[in-house]
């Protein structure tokens, strides 16, 4: 009902990007509202590949935080390559803010060209990471061109992420941003160090979003929006109450003329308003009681993290999207643009 409210525990977002130079400040002027730490992505230009690049990359971070929100954290990961070597990855640990390594399947999605082509040869690297207890992010789909786009993430599931736990039965692994009901039943069934994240707009529209009436580039991301079935297993997911499930946006930011183009770039803006989408999709299946769990203590459960002291709370009174918000030089149009939100955090503005 209108008036609603809910406290829970602050969240944190175990996959973001935040972009780099003049892009971040607006960036987090969004973020640090809604989250006390984040994985921040490493697919730049250049890439973070190296412990040298995270560290100037987090400085740069730093430096661009709202003076209000000086204590958020972020949690860097290191750009997993074919030639990542295992000294690399104990020099990024022993760092202490570099938190993970995300592996790229090569071109799967935004700048991911270098990215890994063979799992085999990122095996000395994972194996030093199994003995740290590093995590391992996976975005979870073949890039291979004779693959289906819709089938990529099933496809895999098979050819990679099987063996790998076989092979490394003690490595941390993060399937990141699952689309599939094929992804929910394979966490369901992993041992308990293989875990996903969900998007808030993987729980809240399906493939018709983007296509139906007509193109709607701000709907396209990777991996794509899928059919219903797929939305409404994510969904049961994220709702059951199982530990396995937990908060990872994806909210990828770009500039409005790169989505409204030709050839139109991969992500979903959602950082305007992560938590009150995601309150308002487990709203709707009636299960505001297991929020909490999914947005403020399972993520934190996975990575090693204490669990944050601050509260949250949100009610349910309905606000009108902005149609964009500043990007660096240019604008960035958000979800839900133009439309109503159905939730919003007490003591935050809104338009």
């Amino acid at each position: 009902d209108e008036g609603t409210r809910i406290t829970i525990t602050f969240p944190d977002d175990f996959h973001h990007h935040f972009r780099d130079g003049d892009k971040c400040p607006a960036v987090l002027e969004h973020a640090t509202r809604r989250f006390a730490r984040a994985i921040a992505m490493p697919n730049l230009k250049p890439p973070v590949t190296t412990t040298e690049i995270a560290t100037a990359y987090h400085e740069h971070l730093k430096s661009c935080l709202p003076e209000d929100s000086q204590d958020f954290e972020f949690l860097i990961t290191l750009y997993l390559t074919d030639n990542t070597t295992p000294s690399e990855i104990e020099k990024a640990h022993a760092t202490g803010f570099v938190k993970a390594c995300k592996y790229y399947p090569a071109g799967a999605t935004t700048n991911s060209h270098a990215g890994v082509t063979d799992v085999r040869k990122t095996y000395p690297a994972l194996r030093k990471m199994e003995e740290l207890g590093m995590m391992l992010c996976i975005h979870s789909e073949v890039s291979t061109s004779h693959v289906d786009i819709f089938d990529r993430e099933r496809t895999f599931i098979d050819e990679i992420i099987r063996p790998l736990v076989a092979d490394m039965p003690s490595l941390k692994i993060t399937m990141e941003h699952i689309s599939t009901e094929d992804s929910v039943e394979f966490v369901k069934s992993a041992p308990d160090n293989v875990r996903a994240s969900i998007t808030c707009h993987h729980l809240l529209y399906n493939r018709n979003a983007l296509l139906v009436g007509g193109i709607k580039p701000h709907f396209y991301c990777l991996p794509i929006l899928k059919r219903e079935t797929h939305r409404v297993a994510l969904l049961e997911a994220a709702t059951s109450g199982s530990n396995k499930f937990f908060l990872g946006t994806d909210s990828a930011p770009h500039r409005v003329e790169d989505k409204e183009s030709a050839c139109g770039c991969a992500g979903a803006y959602t950082a305007h308003a992560a938590v009150e989408l995601y309150a308002e999709a487990f709203d709707r299946v009636g299960a505001l009681d297991r929020l909490e769990a999914f947005c403020s203590h399972n993520g934190a459960d996975h990575y090693g993290l204490p669990r944050n002291e601050r509260k949250m709370t949100l009610e349910k009174r309905g606000w009108t999207c902005p149609m964009s918000y500043r990007f660096g030089d240019s604008t960035v149009r958000p979800i839900r643009a133009g439309e109503t939100i159905e939730w919003r955090i007490v003591g935050e503005s809104y338009p």
